[in-house]
């Protein structure tokens, strides 16, 4: 079997849905118990970045995407608000939550983009 190369590997990521890719991201939680959302966001950091990362954060949704129901309960999760304001979020996007230190940030980040979103901190 031919090893498959990083560039096939990403062009073949790139033809998928984001359904596909999240039950992708799933089969490898389950294959090797690792969770590549969680990799990714645990990468160290590159120098000169150590002092951006106490920084205080804002997440700021821009989509819910095509999948918005799941970024509606997720939003419900992380920010303890009730189904209609959650859903107004996902409607109208704007700040998820504020202030929040870099890693966290980055974590509600990963976890939305997961689900779909299109996300940005500020």
């Amino acid at each position: 079997m031919a090893k498959l190369t990083r560039e096939d590997f990403i062009s073949a990521l790139k033809e998928m849905t984001i359904l596909e890719v999240k039950e992708l991201v799933d089969a490898m939680k389950e294959e090797f118990g690792v969770d590549p959302s969680a990799v990714a966001v645990a990468a160290a950091p590159a120098a000169g970045e150590a002092a951006e990362d106490n920084a205080a954060k804002t997440v700021v949704l821009k989509e819910a995407g095509a999948t918005k129901m799941q970024v509606i309960k997720l939003l419900k999760e992380i920010t303890g608000l009730g189904l209609v304001e959650a859903k107004a979020l996902a409607d109208n996007g704007g700040n998820v939550k504020e202030n929040v230190p870099a890693k966290e940030a980055e974590e509600i980040k990963a976890q939305l983009e997961e689900a779909g979103a299109t996300v940005e901190l500020a």
